[in-house]
């Protein structure tokens, strides 16, 4: 396994770096650094900047207002550290302008669409509803309205308990100090966290224009529902884009370098996955296949996609479709931000971390006072996972040890019905196993046995547990289902706490809820080890 998660893996590799020729359009610009910073070396603007400054105008200053950097400011300020947040796009970073926010905001048009186009559902509810359509742009526009919705609160949240957000681009100079916008404002810290984020990775021959050859952030704007779309890549964006236009009537052809679509996905669930989201939908695919060349629709002509064979790289076909949508990963935004005036060397892009987001210089050193988390480091592509290492990373400056456990962090593909997990995949479990010497059980129980979810007539879903028996320890928990993004934290939880399956078998559930689901999942465990002794004394009531 990998350490970063795959939001794709089209490329066989879940994140690139930006030495390609091609570069992000000139509208996509990350946490702090824009565009134009990835073409402009910035000098130190004081002669003594490779020295520590004596004081500081802050105790903690972080590079990127996204959702990790928000985390940290917030954490921070409880901790009582003065802080800064330096943003030279807008607040909120990816996830919430060009990613996870809007795209759920589709993703609930989609959900409703296909409620309200599923005759059969409908009618064994006992319901009727004449012929459903949609309104583009006002679709478009509930997506936009919340972006900026979500950006208010985060910009508010941190203007409430006294975070200053400084404006313009950040640049290391040296230790501790970092120049920001233009001007020659440089501010100090004792502290300083890189949280600058990613941007959507375009493989070479690729040539993007923003209108029929776009990227995740081109999509969410909904600027058109093409007839036929190609999606590349079969990870986490392109299965969400899937259903977004397939709910709103494309024609979707999906493009995978791999042997099978999404194989980011527990194999099992990825099965399901398929026989549930893709087969019955307007949808075909092509696997095994790189698209060596994308040609944007003009003078007439649709857009040209050129496939050959991912092994061989012989040609194999060529699509004519009305437009492309490039979902291959995402690449560490991380150039132009003064790394070597810290003898820092990025690692594909990457900055390279410990398990406490310390970074590394040239010679394996660690750099004192610097942090990077989130997507700049690559351990883990995840808005919560940059939010939760920021969180550590206070914990350390503030005097607390603490190492993020990753493996508790879930992840989550918001199509209808979800898919979630969280730890490892039955083959990653059993590979570890193997070289451990242990050995790895596998519990599954099924929506179908579910009230609420037959109650909702959405039965289709299954939950996956995977743990040792000999101590109970959970090693991953994997589910497709309705709801499934919601109900794995409780799974997630465990993993976090060390909870075991012995002890978590005694928790109580609500009747009848969705909860039941992983109820019945940890129920049906064999485990070879007692529960533990109570923590505390049962209360009388």
């Amino acid at each position: 396994m990998q350490s970063s998660l795959s939001f794709s893996s089209s490329y066989a590799a879940t994140t690139f770096p930006l030495s390609s020729p091609t570069l992000p359009p000139s509208n996509l610009r990350l946490c702090a650094l824009p565009r134009h910073s990835l073409s402009t070396a910035v000098s130190a603007a004081l002669s003594d900047n490779g020295n520590p400054p004596k004081s500081f105008d802050y105790d903690l200053l972080i590079i990127g207002a996204g959702v990790g950097g928000h985390g940290a400011a917030l954490h921070a300020v409880e901790k009582g550290l003065k802080t800064a947040i330096v943003e030279g796009d807008v607040v909120g970073g990816t996830c919430v302008n060009r990613g996870c926010v809007p795209s759920k905001a589709l993703l609930a048009v989609s959900g409703r669409m296909r409620e309200l186009r599923d005759d059969r559902h409908l009618k064994s509810l006992g319901l009727q509803v004449s012929a459903a359509g949609y309104d583009r742009q006002a679709v478009a526009d509930h997506a936009n309205n919340l972006a900026l919705k979500i950006r208010g609160n985060l910009t508010n949240s941190m203007k409430a308990l006294g975070v200053d957000i400084l404006s313009g681009f950040g640049t290391i100079l040296g230790p501790q100090k970092v120049k920001v916008g233009s001007s020659n404002n440089v501010v100090t810290a004792k502290d300083i966290i890189i949280a600058t984020g990613s941007i959507p990775f375009v493989p070479r021959g690729i040539e993007v224009d923003g209108k029929t050859v776009i990227t995740s952030g081109h999509a969410l704007k909904l600027e058109s529902v093409p007839d036929w779309i190609a999606i590349v890549g079969s990870g986490y964006i392109g299965l969400e884009f899937s259903d977004v236009y397939t709910a709103l009537g494309s024609e979707v052809t999906f493009i995978e370098a791999l042997d099978q679509l999404m194989p980011g996905f527990d194999p099992e669930i990825s099965k399901l996955a398929q026989r549930v989201l893709i087969n019955p939908r307007n949808i075909d695919y092509h696997t095994g296949v790189f698209a060596s060349k994308i040609t944007p629709a003009r003078d007439g002509k649709p857009v040209m996609v050129e496939l050959i064979d991912a092994k061989t790289k012989e040609q194999k076909d060529t699509l004519e479709v009305d437009a492309a949508l490039i979902a291959t990963g995402r690449a560490p935004f991380t150039q132009g931000l003064g790394l070597e005036n810290i003898d820092v060397v990025t690692q594909r892009g990457f900055v390279p971390v410990d398990e406490r987001m310390r970074v590394f210089d040239a010679n394996g050193n660690l750099v004192p006072h610097l942090y990077c988390i989130g997507d700049a480091n690559g351990k883990m592509m995840l808005a919560h996972a940059a939010s939760a290492q920021g969180i550590s990373v206070v914990e350390q400056v503030t005097g607390r040890d603490h190492v993020l456990n990753h493996l508790s962090i879930p992840a989550a593909c918001f199509t209808h019905p979800e898919i979630s997990m969280v730890g490892l995949t039955e083959p990653q479990a059993r590979e570890k196993a193997e070289k451990e010497g242990f050995e790895v059980s596998v519990a599954k129980t099924s929506f179908k046995a579910n009230t609420k979810a037959l109650a909702e007539n959405e039965g289709e879903g299954l939950a996956k547990l995977i743990y040792r028996p000999d101590n109970g320890e959970i090693l991953g928990v994997h589910i497709f289902g309705l709801h499934a993004a919601d109900l794995i934290h409780e799974a997630s939880n465990a993993i976090a706490l060390g909870t075991r399956i012995q002890d978590i078998k005694f928790a109580v559930h609500a009747h009848p809820t969705l909860s039941e689901v992983l109820d019945e999942l940890f129920k049906s465990a064999k485990v070879k080890a007692q529960a533990s002794d109570p923590v505390k004394e049962p209360v009388a009531v």
